[in-house]
């Protein structure tokens, strides 16, 4: 799905931050958590406040490249590894490590990250139905055809109605 699609869903840093905290809420009764990944770029920001949240200190970070041109996912690369001391935690299998993504779409970049953490608790604010089954925990699904417009990805502009014949 491309940013020119007609689904559009923009979330504002309001929304954003309340649907990372709804997250966190539910995130709650499946911890406690030793550490948090995030999946870079766009699980920092969620990552960050699910860990205030849930007074997760541990916080590491694991970078796979896949939207190359913000278009289309290319082949998945991992750019950083997750370090040996968070693998080693849960008998090197993740347990008690909670993974944390702003979306999941595919699911191809969190099944990467499962092969590396296979008991770890895989959490996204928001998903698509082709990654659902990859996760654990999330809070908004939107259909496989919307485009996410993240708050950090936007600036203050005009936006067409829907349905623009409607306007008049």
């Amino acid at each position: 799905m491309s940013p020119s699609s007609p689904k559009a869903f923009p979330v504002s840093w309001d929304q954003f931050h309340r649907d990372a905290r709804a997250l966190a809420w539910r995130l709650a009764a499946a911890g406690p958590f030793e550490a948090i990944v995030c999946i870079t770029r766009g699980g920092l920001v969620p990552a960050a406040i699910v860990a205030r949240e849930l007074d997760v200190r541990l916080i590491e970070s694991v970078c796979v490249a896949s939207y190359h041109d913000y278009v289309t996912q290319g082949e998945l690369r991992v750019l950083k590894d997750i370090s040996p001391s968070i693998k080693a935690l849960g008998d090197g299998t993740g347990k008690g490590v909670l993974v944390v993504d702003d979306l999941t779409d595919t699911g191809k970049t969190a099944r990467i990250v499962r092969d590396m953490l296979p008991n770890a608790h895989f959490a996204a604010v928001y998903a698509k139905p082709a990654g659902r089954p990859v996760i654990d925990t999330f809070v908004t699904e939107v259909s496989q055809d919307t485009w996410i417009y993240f708050p950090w990805d936007m600036g203050l502009t005009y936006q067409a109605p829907i349905n623009e014949n409607s306007a008049g």
